[in-house]
């Protein structure tokens, strides 16, 4: 059986499970215009982050987003009583494979070196974690929507950049998820 879902009232086939994040689920939809990301808003638990409104504060970050130049993908429309959004399609690989499969250009770290410079000089963090961020046409794009006031603690500089290679925490994180094959995670 087709699953669907709806964001105010439109119907659009789900094609596979994106990944999962803090906030909510993220899926490939489609109709017969086009591909889509349909975001479905979760209230799971998180032992390391509160949150209040999810959705309001989904539409908040992604206008300070785009004010701050950050490239992410088009908010198409969004259902506050379903909690859903649904927003532009990103094709392309993750920095997180491509780390895994010790891919990731140089420029790209460079590229996120200078995004990060720059948000911090408007005082915002976003989620430097590399399955947030996938290549269009060969540049970054933030496909999560999350920005918090800035914090040392939490920029690329002292947390982020830890992902962004075959470091010890990237290496754990990845056996964790199961995305190594055996052995691996003893070599960084």
């Amino acid at each position: 059986m087709e699953q669907t879902m709806t964001v105010n009232g439109r119907s659009y086939r789900i094609v596979r499970l994106l990944g999962k994040g803090k906030g909510g689920y993220s899926y490939l939809a489609e109709d017969e215009a086009g591909r889509y990301t349909l975001k479905q808003i979760h209230h799971e638990p998180c032992r390391y982050y509160q949150f209040g409104d999810k959705l309001a504060a989904e539409l908040r970050d992604y206008e300070r987003l785009r004010k701050a130049g950050v490239p992410v993908p088009e908010l198409l429309d969004f259902d506050r009583e379903q909690e859903r959004i649904l927003k532009e399609y990103v094709d392309g690989e993750t920095v997180y494979d491509l780390v895994l499969r010790d891919a990731l250009e140089p420029r790209l770290y460079e590229e996120m070196e200078a995004l990060a410079a720059r948000l911090q000089a408007q005082g915002l963090n976003i989620d430097y974690f590399p399955t947030n961020f996938l290549l269009r046409e060969g540049r970054l794009v933030y496909v999560d929507y999350e920005c918090n006031d800035y914090m040392e603690q939490w920029d690329f500089a002292h947390w982020g950049r830890n992902y962004w290679a075959k470091t010890p925490e990237f290496l754990a994180c990845a056996a964790e998820r199961g995305d190594l094959p055996a052995g691996e995670e003893e070599h960084p």
